[in-house]
């Protein structure tokens, strides 16, 4: 299955990706709140000792200041430092490489997946990124944030009728499905691609779960929930099949 492997656990120094349609909810005193999967990644960072310092990256919603603000204060509620890299109006930090390898984890919104990619691009951000998660900052994120670490995925950035994305940052060699329960076209969309080739095989993930990868290896599924679900697509002998994967429920 793709190279899918089990282990009790990771090196803090390993690069390591947490891709999820989720870790982030609504708020009881504020708009947003993270949740068990952004602390399993903080968990993953290896830290001790100190405040995690977390960056924040929405990119996928055009740098919104409202949108970072809340992002901010959830992460101070959560006990985390908090910073963020926006490149709109210009980035915000002279050297992106430099300001991500002082982080313990890089936490990136959801939104627009094609928009968040062509951004990074134009202003080196992948790079930066490939540099910092091969140093051992752990990235993690929902939903875009979650796409954009594959080789691809299902999107809505060009409009309701959900398209491919193929140009993900391929950090993992697979593609990506999110939001596969609660999302119509999400799942038939996916199969189709990867029957047609398109996209590579994939793993997906219900809302609620996430994917821990070490370098390009699959690691295991996680889910902040007691229903969420991951599952692998692959293409065999002419046919799409999906494989229900064992998920560990995060206790917090």
């Amino acid at each position: 299955m793709g190279g899918a492997l089990t282990v009790d656990a990771m090196p803090s120094d390993a690069p390591t990706i947490l891709a999820t349609s989720g870790g982030i909810g609504q708020g009881q005193r504020t708009r947003f709140e993270f949740t068990a999967m952004t602390d399993y990644a903080v968990d993953l960072s290896g830290v001790t000792g100190r405040p995690p310092r977390v960056c924040l990256l929405a990119t996928a919603m055009g740098d919104d200041k409202a949108v970072l603000h809340y992002l901010t204060e959830a992460a101070q509620v959560r006990g985390f430092i908090p910073s963020h890299v926006a490149l709109f109006p210009m980035p915000t930090v002279d050297d992106v490489t430099a300001h991500l390898l002082e982080q313990d984890v890089v936490w990136v919104f959801g939104g627009s997946v094609a928009g968040l990619l062509a951004m990074w691009r134009l202003h080196g951000v992948d790079e930066a990124l490939g540099i910092a998660w091969q140093a051992g900052v752990v990235l993690t994120g929902t939903s875009a944030g979650s796409i954009c670490w594959h080789a691809g995925g299902t999107t809505d950035s060009f409009g309701p009728q959900l398209q491919p994305v193929t140009n993900g940052l391929g950090f993992l060699p697979y593609a990506n499905g999110v939001h596969y329960d609660s999302e119509d076209q999400r799942r038939p969309l996916l199969h189709e691609l990867v029957g047609s080739e398109v996209l590579p095989s994939a793993f997906a993930t219900d809302d609620g779960a996430g994917l821990v990868y070490r370098g390009t290896q699959f690691v295991e599924a996680i889910a902040e929930n007691n229903t969420a679900g991951a599952y692998f697509v692959e293409r065999c002998g002419g046919a799409v099949t999906e494989t229900a994967l064992g998920v560990r429920r995060l206790q917090r």
